[in-house]
């Protein structure tokens, strides 16, 4: 079991930054993989990013590419989605995810985030 939970949401302006962090606990390994995902109201649930927790691996969409950024912090159990020159259409909820290398899909979530950006 991994356990996740997400910091950070808030209301933003356009072009402003802002840092999510999801904080996991419980069976950590070199084998997980920590995504990012966000869902806007009545839209589908989009995929913006995932690091691998033992190389620090990343991979982005193309559609956030160059913008999110993801890192994480091994000592604190941590891992980041830095979010630059947001956009109002990056308004939805954020949830941090976890999945094994072994696993077909993210099984852990945390509990979401708001964010709203302003134009």
């Amino acid at each position: 079991q991994v356990q996740l939970v997400e910091s950070g949401g808030g209301l933003v302006q356009a072009g402003d930054s802002l840092r999510l962090a999801c904080a996991a606990s419980g069976r950590t390994s070199s084998e997980l993989y920590l995504g990012w995902f966000r869902q806007a109201p009545g839209k589908d649930r989009q995929f913006v990013g995932r690091i691998k927790w033992g190389n620090g691996l990343t991979y982005y969409p193309d559609s956030v590419k160059g913008r999110f950024t993801i890192s994480r912090d091994s000592a604190q159990n941590t891992v980041f989605l830095q979010m630059n020159a947001m956009k109002p259409e990056d308004t939805a909820v954020y949830y941090c995810a976890a999945r094994f290398t072994t696993d077909t899909e993210y099984k852990y979530w945390g509990q979401g985030t708001q964010i709203t950006v302003s134009s």
